[in-house]
């Protein structure tokens, strides 16, 4: 009986040791985790992004490397600087259907206000009901694009704002004739004449107007931009969290940086589907090299929450979605790493820095937290009046 009471107060004492160092081993994680996030939280949030910790790259994204901040001023180039009135007269021409050969598509078709200056769908509608090849990109923050399109075949805004007017695909119709029809229509004389200094209107001002207006479509300060400003009470704990992986583990700023949130280079994520149904040979169309084979440009996160669905084909409709696809490194299927296309044998080689990361569920989470701060409040656009 002795012995029995005995063993039952070791077993008791031992017991109450071992719960005691568990709770003081719980206890200490949990302190050392506060100190690590508030740490971060300081560090982040200090104003100075000297102070962050450094960035996590792969050597060949470091020439392309901008450490992640504010947007800076917007760029205007100087053979078509920045006027009110230019602004204006672009912002009409945008919402114009008449620019379309059937006068029912305007650049504002494809390129909604309401839905983040995308329009929501895997692919977008055009003339005659045609079906895109492509997923329609936000023009949010386009400005700092140095190559438009997916595979960059416009190199300015000015030249880009002609291509979707003369896609059969698009709104079929002709620069030449898109002016005839502009200038016919009397109330657009006034807005040239004011914006030009004459009321002649001609294709290449009918381009400058709209990449005048496209460049005011600007994103404004977001919740990153006021937690890196020093309000750093702005961030959850996972939001804050996910800044650092986005930095450092999920190696997301390899390609992701500067304050647009792009590298402005063209990349192969895998996804090209050479030899299968919706191949696409992305840059290469454009370069006729090799290399570019199914190379895509690194698209700006700024409004990413409200910009889907996502890559060149919209194959991707959520976030976690695309944060799960680079954390598996895209194992791609090697049958559709090849075609023959005009008799030249195209392969697709994935980049480097794609590749398994392993992130956790929350890891996941906790980048798709911070992705969704670097997106603003949407802006009440108001529709311009057409002219008559």
């Amino acid at each position: 009986m002795k012995n029995a009471i005995s063993w039952t107060l070791v077993l008791f004492l031992l017991i109450s040791v071992l719960n005691n160092c568990l709770n003081n081993s719980v206890k200490k994680e949990v302190r050392e985790h506060t100190v690590f996030m508030d740490n971060l939280r300081k560090l982040y949030s200090s104003g100075d992004p000297s102070k962050w910790p450094k960035p996590i790259l792969d050597p060949e994204s470091v020439p392309t490397f901008a450490e992640i901040g504010h947007l800076p001023e917007t760029p205007f180039p100087s053979d078509n600087p920045y006027s009110a009135e230019k602004e204006l007269l672009g912002k009409t021409l945008f919402f114009d259907p008449r620019l379309s050969r059937s006068e029912q598509i305007a650049c504002a078709s494809c390129h909604d206000p309401e839905l983040g200056w995308c329009d929501s769908r895997t692919l977008s509608f055009g003339h005659d009901r045609q079906l895109g090849v492509r997923n329609a990109m936000s023009i949010i923050n386009t400005a700092y694009a140095k190559n438009l399109f997916w595979d960059g075949r416009a190199g300015s805004l000015e030249v880009q704002s002609k291509m979707p007017i003369e896609d059969q695909r698009e709104m079929n119709g002709h620069m030449d004739l898109a002016a005839g029809k502009i200038a016919a229509v009397k109330g657009y004389q006034i807005l040239f004449e004011k914006a030009f200094g004459d009321k002649t209107v001609t294709k290449e001002r009918i381009a400058k107007a709209i990449a005048t207006f496209e460049r005011t479509v600007k994103s404004s300060a977001s919740k990153f931009d006021q937690f890196i400003d020093g309000k750093a009470d702005v961030y959850s704990d996972d939001e804050l969290m996910g800044l650092h992986l986005f930095r450092t583990k999920a190696q997301c700023i390899n390609c992701h940086n500067s304050g647009y949130f792009s590298n402005n280079t063209f990349e192969n994520i895998g996804t090209a589907l050479l030899g299968e149904k919706g191949e696409d040979l992305g840059r290469y169309l454009v370069t006729k090299n090799a290399d570019d084979a199914g190379r895509f440009r690194v698209p700006g996160l700024r409004e990413v929450s409200r910009t889907g669905p996502y890559l060149h084909n919209g194959s991707m409709t959520t976030l976690q979605e695309v944060i799960q696809f680079y954390s598996k490194g895209n194992p791609e299927y090697s049958q559709k790493r090849a075609t023959v296309h005009e008799g030249i044998l195209l392969k697709s080689e994935k980049s480097g820095m794609v590749r398994m990361l392993e992130l956790s569920d929350r890891e996941v989470a906790q980048l798709e937290a911070f992705l969704k701060t670097l997106s603003s409040k949407p802006e009440k656009v108001t529709l311009p009046e057409l002219p008559k």
